[in-house]
């Protein structure tokens, strides 16, 4: 069923030297429960087609439908999770895990509770009482997580959510969390500028070309049931999907 889609959105902004056109006639679809990573070279609009999917800027064209309505503002639909994890250190994890619910007026008894089974459920409860000071990187990017699940959203926007910790670290947050996301079946789209990680966690990835960014190619990605991102990474068709990935890149950065 598709939850998402993205009509001929373009978007210009003003820079010194006149306006710019940073990417145009994007169009696209996602299903409920699938996981789509994003990438493309340096500067050709992928956080800004994200802050327009959030709702956070308006198109300068196109639409955005979500669950088959039009994106006009800030939606309740929507959770973002950018590179920092932004947890607030003088409280403490069950505190920060319920403040995005705080935040929306809604912290209900309901959805408190389902704040404490989420972090019961992936390992995190006995550490509700500590500071995000306490906790390593992955357990903060973890908590981050959770915070956002808490508030119930159909789809989840990650901007280089994982780019800020060390490689060991990142490569076991992100198995941990498309397990977490596979698990809740939240719809998820990922920046990310780490083409192995768009591969290893990406059901479809959405290539954009330089700026004014288009949509260069839609490849979908199948490395059978019971995927992970680690097992991913050392499936044969691993290498194929990196080759054909790094050369639609290599070949726009050159042209």
């Amino acid at each position: 069923m598709e939850i998402l889609r993205v009509e001929d959105v373009g978007h210009k902004y003003q820079a010194e030297n006149g306006e710019v056109t940073a990417f145009e006639h994007i169009s696209f679809t996602v299903q409920k429960g699938e996981f789509m990573s994003i990438v493309g070279p340096s500067g050709c609009g992928k956080s800004t087609l994200l802050s327009i999917i959030a709702g956070l800027l308006p198109p300068t064209s196109g639409r955005v439908y979500v669950d088959g309505e039009v994106v006009t503002g800030i939606s309740r639909h929507i959770g973002y999770m950018l590179q920092r994890d932004n947890l607030l250190e003088w409280r403490t994890i069950l505190s920060n895990v319920l403040f995005g619910l705080e935040i929306r007026g809604a912290k209900t008894p309901q959805n408190v509770a389902r704040a404490r089974e989420l972090l019961k459920t992936y390992g995190l409860y006995e550490f509700r009482h500590k500071y995000p000071r306490q906790l390593s990187g992955g357990m903060r990017q973890r908590v981050a997580l959770i915070r956002t699940l808490a508030t119930g959203p159909d789809i989840l926007l990650l901007d280089e959510a994982f780019s800020a910790l060390d490689y060991q670290t990142r490569l076991n947050v992100t198995d941990d969390v498309y397990r977490i996301l596979k698990r809740e079946q939240v719809t998820t789209l990922m920046v990310t500028h780490d083409i192995p990680e768009s591969i290893s966690m990406g059901d479809k990835i959405l290539v954009l070309s330089a700026r004014p960014a288009q949509v260069k190619e839609i490849l979908s990605v199948d490395f059978g049931p019971g995927r992970s991102p680690l097992s991913c990474r050392a499936n044969r068709q691993f290498g194929p999907y990196f080759d054909h990935i790094w050369k639609e890149l290599s070949t726009d950065e050159k042209s």
